[in-house]
């Protein structure tokens, strides 16, 4: 975090060779916002038929904004409706999650917010949650913050806790402390309403940049006292 560093990522992806730089700062952060799916992969489905690949772009861009308010660099896996996957791929799905990893593999980011949207059968279901590697200790903490902000943020009967998991890819294949955010439900009619409105994507971008910048203001302090991220 302390020294001034420059490097690139690059891959190839449907539209053509992609090259991301970052001269990261003397004592600054670096977060990566991954906005999940993209190009010919939809995502979840609304109960209005909007695409979840659309809705994380949206609030991954409002996500990106507060943040470089907040001097955080942030690196964007993606900034528009694209997969990281080349056309002629066998398993576009595997190369675009392999090439995410790559991303932050090359970043080494402080921490990696991947936003998504959820859905499930029944439709009463809703509410924010956030999922984190079993194994990892800061991504614990990270997505315990994160998810009290959400909660915060967004609905404060929200009873969702922030949760383990091992099978997630980017989750289980990455070592950088990363959560990844289910913003609601777009198979709840109220939820999925509320997603596609600019003013709560707003709501949501806020509750993710406040979770971000309480973690990595510890993070600092954690370092400050002679430990590591």
């Amino acid at each position: 975090m302390a020294c001034l560093l420059l490097f690139g990522v690059f891959w190839l992806a449907r539209e053509g060779a992609r090259m991301v730089s970052v001269q990261r700062e003397k004592d600054s952060f670096v977060v990566v916002v991954d906005p999940g799916h993209g190009g010919s992969d939809p995502g979840k489905i609304g109960i209005h038929k909007e695409k979840e690949k659309d809705i994380n772009l949206q609030i991954a861009r409002k996500v990106k904004k507060k943040l470089e308010k907040e001097k955080v660099q942030v690196v964007m896996t993606r900034e528009k409706d694209m997969e990281l996957a080349e056309a002629e791929s066998q398993n576009k799905k595997v190369q675009d999650l392999k090439n995410r990893c790559e991303l932050i593999h090359k970043v080494h980011p402080d921490c990696v917010i991947s936003i998504h949207q959820n859905s499930y059968p029944e439709e009463e279901i809703k509410g924010a949650q956030v999922f984190y590697y079993t194994d990892s200790a800061e991504g614990k903490r990270l997505g315990e913050i994160m998810q009290k902000n959400l909660v915060e943020g967004l609905d404060k009967a929200n009873h969702r806790q922030a949760k383990g998991n091992s099978n997630y890819y980017l989750l289980k294949k990455t070592d950088a402390t990363l959560v990844i955010v289910e913003c609601g439900f777009l198979s709840n009619r109220e939820e999925s309403n509320k997603l596609s409105k600019e003013d709560y994507q707003e709501q949501v971008a806020k509750a993710i940049c406040k979770g971000v910048m309480e973690y990595l203001e510890t993070a600092k302090i954690s370092l400050a006292d002679g430990g590591s991220l």
